[in-house]
């Protein structure tokens, strides 16, 4: 029988990647930590790390265990949370991983009623792209994700409740701008694992971008545009994080993201995980973020001119 103790370990020694950090992370002594790793070689008859230099690596026989301790320590600690919750809501706890603007836009007031309607829930949140967020939900890491996705498909494996469309947004100096107006313009597009979809878009106005720079972050992408440098597509979530003074935010039609709360297992879901889905319901109606035109914010305009670059963001 392996010791969850020591799988907990195993799993916190491979996530942070030494057995310092692990045990810092763990409010563990080094010894004690080196003495469970020990411990747990013993008991499986397998050797799961290696001595490098000052430090450790896992064998790959213990990146396989620490796989599986991940799975099993997050299936336990949910057992717990759910079995805490079932003599009533007073303390419990939900972990929930998100997109960033969906954390910084949405999430808040979400956080807001649950701490007035439940103040003995803990709430844990974790800055994860669509695909790692559901990767931790398979694995039993987080009791939710916020997710998005550009068809109207969701993964078989998973309960997917649509939240709300969000529209993507031109920006430019200019108001009442096309994809097309930049056909001939410089792009700067998200990174390679981001940008397909704006492509796409791009493709079915007629051209194919031509991307010249490559950035994820919503505000270095509207200071280029306030600078006059080019124009960018973003999502009027991420417009509502963030609002560059002397921007123009036009929304182009049929081009969209749908946004997803994302569970895992069979229904029902533990209460603390339904007390959280009951109050992002709430916040959705209360934000209403899918409005087509985020709201403006006080800028200085810029007298109008033609950009002659471009960008674009998967935030």
């Amino acid at each position: 029988m392996l010791d969850i103790v020591r799988l907990r370990i195993l799993a916190a020694v491979a996530a942070h990647g030494s057995v310092t950090k692990a045990a810092k992370h763990l409010k563990y002594s080094q010894p004690a930590v080196s003495h469970h790793l020990a411990r747990l070689e013993a008991e499986t008859g397998a050797r799961l790390v290696q001595r490098i230099g000052r430090g450790i690596r896992l064998t790959p026989e213990g990146e396989h265990l620490a796989r599986r301790a991940a799975e099993i320590v997050g299936r336990v600690d949910t057992a717990a949370a759910e079995l805490s919750a079932m003599v009533g809501l007073r303390t419990g706890r939900v972990r929930v991983a998100g997109f960033q603007s969906a954390l910084a836009a949405l999430v808040p007031h979400a956080a807001a009623t649950l701490r007035r309607d439940h103040p003995g829930i803990e709430l844990h949140l974790a800055d994860a792209h669509p695909q790692v967020a559901l990767n931790l939900l398979r694995d039993g890491q987080v009791d939710a994700a916020i997710i998005f996705r550009y068809d109207d498909t969701t993964p078989d494996d998973i309960r997917a409740t649509h939240l709300f469309d969000d529209p993507m947004h031109l920006l430019s100096l200019q108001p009442g701008q096309t994809l097309r107006d930049h056909r001939d313009s410089a792009w700067i597009a998200g990174c390679e694992n981001c940008r397909r979809e704006f492509v796409d878009a791009c493709e079915r106005a007629g051209f194919t971008p031509h991307i010249v720079y490559t950035s994820d972050d919503v505000i270095v992408e509207q200071a280029l545009v306030a600078a006059g440098m080019g124009v960018t597509t973003m999502p009027g979530l991420a417009l509502r994080t963030h609002r560059a003074p002397g921007i123009e935010a036009t929304p182009l039609p049929d081009f969209r993201r749908r946004v997803y709360l994302a569970t895992y297992g069979d229904p029902p879901d533990p209460p603390a995980t339904t007390a959280f889905v009951t109050a992002l319901h709430q916040a959705v109606q209360q934000t209403r973020p899918g409005e087509p035109t985020p709201p403006d914010q006080p800028s200085n305009r810029r007298s109008p001119k033609k950009n002659r670059r471009s960008t674009e963001s998967a935030n």
